[in-house]
């Protein structure tokens, strides 16, 4: 079938920029890591799991490149970060932090372990990231840092101790962020969605517990995704500093 006219500019969008995406292997990660590639991007995945990711690295095609592995671990994310070097000793233009964990439960219920491995995930982690591949941005003059927040970063829920500490703390990290990117050519984002029908949910069978909204109500991966693009898009001039995405 030949490429329309539109379908070859959506292609050509993200030529030649290079992208990491955390947690790719499923839900936001996977939607966001699809959208990107299918735009042009040449996508470095991650994941703890390698076989999910070598499935998602061939259903998006293209020059993906799956990278396991695990952010909560120093040495992983380490690794990590020099295989990516290796393909692009520059660093990519785009990192979009968007591995997590979802912790639920009363404070004096959280595991004080639980409670540390949210920090890890949710906050550390995109830390590490940013650590490694901003001096990279810096030198190159250009790169976009797309953090993936969510409404409990401003709007606090029962149960939520653990997210909502490690989100606000993202929340926190991202505007630091903005304000020292000013005028460096890079760019800072923070895409911020409501409930977002993900595997993350599973174990939570909203469907049948008192409190949450039913998936059926909830945004898609594909939703977030869009906005993403959306902001990576934009005219190198503009910088998108925070969307907020809820169901309408």
């Amino acid at each position: 079938m030949p490429v329309t006219a539109s379908a070859s500019a959506t292609v050509s969008l993200l030529h030649g920029v290079s992208a990491v995406v955390t947690g790719a292997s499923r839900g936001i990660g996977r939607a966001v890591a699809a959208a990107l590639a299918a735009a042009g991007a040449h996508t470095f995945l991650m994941s703890r799991s390698a076989s999910d990711l070598a499935r998602v690295a061939i259903e998006i095609g293209g020059d993906a490149v799956a990278v396991p592995c695990d952010v909560t671990n120093a040495a992983a994310v380490a690794l990590a970060v020099q295989t990516i070097r290796e393909h692009r000793a520059d660093g990519p233009t785009i990192l979009v932090n968007n591995a997590g964990v979802f912790p639920l439960g009363l404070l004096e219920r959280t595991d004080p372990a639980l409670f540390e491995h949210a920090l890890q995930a949710n906050l550390l982690a995109p830390f590490r990231f940013l650590h490694a591949f901003l001096p990279l941005m810096r030198a190159a003059g250009r790169g976009h840092v797309i953090t993936i927040g969510s409404v409990a970063d401003r709007r606090i829920y029962s149960g939520n101790g653990a997210y909502s500490a490690s989100k606000f703390g993202a929340r926190a990290l991202h505007e630091v962020l903005r304000e020292e990117l000013r005028g460096s050519g890079i760019r800072a984002t923070l895409v911020a969605p409501s409930a977002t029908d993900t595997p993350i949910w599973d174990p939570i069978d909203p469907d049948n517990t008192p409190g949450f909204p039913p998936r059926s109500a909830m945004l898609r991966p594909d939703d977030v995704a869009d906005a993403v693009l959306w902001a990576v898009t934009r005219p190198a001039h503009v910088n998108v500093d925070e969307l907020r995405i809820s169901r309408a």
